[in-house]
């Protein structure tokens, strides 16, 4: 399935290729605060449609994740990352910065972000 997504004004742009499955809520401060419902994907499955550089990145904690958003309207659409598991890239998508998407037909699978 192929989405398209981006901020609310539209400076940073994705596609992104894959299915949607569980999503996830996450309590950690970052989450909490922005209000997103994240899903993973391999990074190859999200193909930019602005440049990166266009995006500015924000890192807390342990500094792993880099959050994406945009310095005008300040909507975080993605993160990038790597599986600690298997070494492999990933991004997390923001689902509700994707077009199309019935939100109410996902499956919300809750994080305590919080305890890390």
């Amino acid at each position: 399935m192929a989405y398209k997504g981006s901020c609310h004004c539209g400076r940073v742009a994705f596609e992104l290729d894959a299915e949607i499955g569980d999503v996830h809520d996450c309590n950690c401060s970052m989450c909490r605060r922005r209000g997103g419902l994240l899903a993973f994907f391999p990074s190859e499955a999200l193909a930019l449609r602005t440049p990166e550089d266009v995006a500015g990145t924000y890192r807390f904690n342990k500094h792993h994740i880099a959050h994406r958003f945009c310095p005008d309207c300040g909507i975080a659409p993605y993160s990038e990352g790597v599986d600690p598991r298997t070494g492999a890239k990933t991004a997390a998508v923001n689902v509700r910065c994707l077009d199309g998407v019935d939100l109410s037909t996902l499956k919300v699978v809750p994080v305590d972000g919080a305890s890390f």
